[in-house]
């Protein structure tokens, strides 16, 4: 430890000393003893700000590997084709359908009863009388009423829908006049109309009788040589997870294709290899140095080693499914440097011709995909058994010591800044009054000898 002087001249000047000063330069030397605790703090603090990075993508290649692993995820996604979309058109293959050819015979579309009354001719004209609905063979009768401050087509129309009774009125024009449309809120023979007419247009006492109408009919079609009937022309029950539309009748049978969408499977092993490329540079960053030539913050750190070799291991690691043995066969190559590359025409050649045993490889218990997904679990950020989390907590618990320290010393040296400063402002106060107590001594030389120092 350094010593501190005192300047203050000749002890007779009484000029003192700077207090403020000699208290700073004190406590300056002995908060030395911070130093250590504070660039340890700062190299800590730079390993957690690595450690984050790490963990960040070490989170988004276990999401990448995820994708791959889940039983209803992309594995499990469909696509579907028809060979007479006017007649047949694919809604959507979701993942409870099964990859296979279908084959759909449209005998019959399904229908929505209507009905459209006799026309007005001034649609503002006045109607009385009233107007009975009926939604289906067992539906319940339902009377709408003309009303004194409610009559005329367009506020019949109101009433009607208001009422939600099963049917959407609306008015309909030509060049005849205006009609009140009437349509079922329910396809096929269940939603068949039945409407009975009292009304009379007031004004030119003619009545508004149901004019024409379409029935309720069902969709008829044959799906796998089974038969099947709906009420609506969009179809969801016929092919399990799959839904399409019926558009037209047909004499021959249409063909509905529904495959594994590849592309979606090719896609997410992309996402993998572009995430664990991330990883192995976040790595490969922390062995060397920074721009300034400093070690960076984990070099040498046994936590980036373990990273290192468990995600190397993993990659051949998993128990052969069948025909598929390694990642290579699903367009992986592991390159020099350790990093990856993936090659989207080897992955779907492999797809194409052993789709099981691919999805196998990577979602069996013993395969690929769960054995790099439990890996991850073991190395992220995210459980509390992961490497990075634990060097996290480890970091977290020695700058707690450290900022326990640092707060201790810096509360014991205000103490003493305290009791420092009141010592050296006595001392200072002797000093500065030194050459008072020299006058009077002086003075009282000269008054006992009548000698006068100061005429010398």
């Amino acid at each position: 430890m350094g010593t501190v002087g005192l300047s203050f001249g000749s002890a007779t000047s009484g000029q003192g000393f700077d207090v403020a000063t000699t208290v700073a330069s004190i406590l300056g030397i002995q908060q030395g003893i911070e130093t250590p605790w504070k660039n340890q703090l700062t190299t800590l603090q730079a390993q957690d700000t690595a450690l984050s990075t790490i963990g960040t993508d070490l989170g988004t290649l276990s999401t990448s590997v995820q994708s791959l692993t889940d039983l209803e995820g992309v594995t499990a996604e469909k696509e579907g084709a028809s060979s007479n979309p006017d007649v047949v058109s694919l809604s959507s293959a979701t993942s409870a359908a099964t990859a296979g050819t279908h084959s759909v015979l449209v005998a019959r579309l399904a229908q929505t009863s209507s009905y459209v009354t006799t026309a007005v001719t001034n649609s503002a004209d006045t109607l009385t009388g009233s107007l009975t609905l009926q939604v289906g063979p067992t539906g319940t009768p339902h009377t709408i009423t003309v009303g004194s401050s409610s009559n005329t087509l367009q506020s019949l129309a109101a009433a009607i829908n208001s009422a939600n009774i099963g049917v959407t009125a609306s008015l309909i024009s030509d060049t005849t006049g205006t009609r009140l449309s009437l349509v079922s809120g329910t396809g096929g023979t269940a939603g068949q109309l039945a409407v009975t007419s009292a009304i009379t247009d007031a004004t030119t006492t003619n009545a508004v009788t149901t004019a024409a109408g379409l029935p309720g009919q069902d969709a008829s079609l044959t799906v796998d040589g089974a038969q099947f009937t709906s009420g609506s022309n969009t179809i969801s029950t016929a092919i399990p997870g799959v839904t399409f539309q019926i558009l037209d009748t047909s004499t021959t049978p249409v063909q509905v294709q529904i495959t594994n969408d590849t592309s979606a499977v090719g896609t997410a092993m992309q996402s993998f290899v572009t995430a664990y490329n991330t990883v192995v540079a976040d790595l490969k960053t922390q062995e060397g140095k920074d721009s300034s030539g400093n070690a960076e913050p984990l070099f040498g750190s046994p936590t980036t080693s373990l990273l290192q070799s468990q995600l190397s291991e993993a990659l051949n690691a998993g128990a052969p499914t069948g025909s598929v043995s390694s990642i290579s066969q699903l367009g992986v190559a592991v390159n020099p440097d350790g990093t990856l590359t993936y090659t989207d025409s080897t992955m779907q050649s492999t797809l194409n011709s052993d789709f099981s045993d691919a999805v196998g490889f990577l979602q069996n218990i013993n395969g690929w995909g769960l054995n790099m997904s439990s890996v991850m679990d073991n190395l992220g950020s995210s459980t509390p058994t992961g490497a990075v989390y634990l060097a996290q907590q480890q970091n977290q618990s020695q700058e707690t010591t450290l900022n326990t320290d640092v707060s201790n010393e810096e509360t014991l040296l205000a103490t003493e800044k305290t009791s420092l400063s009141t010592e050296l402002n006595k001392a200072n106060e002797e000093l500065q009054s030194i050459p008072g107590q020299l006058s009077e001594i002086n003075e009282m030389y000269s008054a006992v000898t009548g000698y006068n120092n100061t005429n010398g």
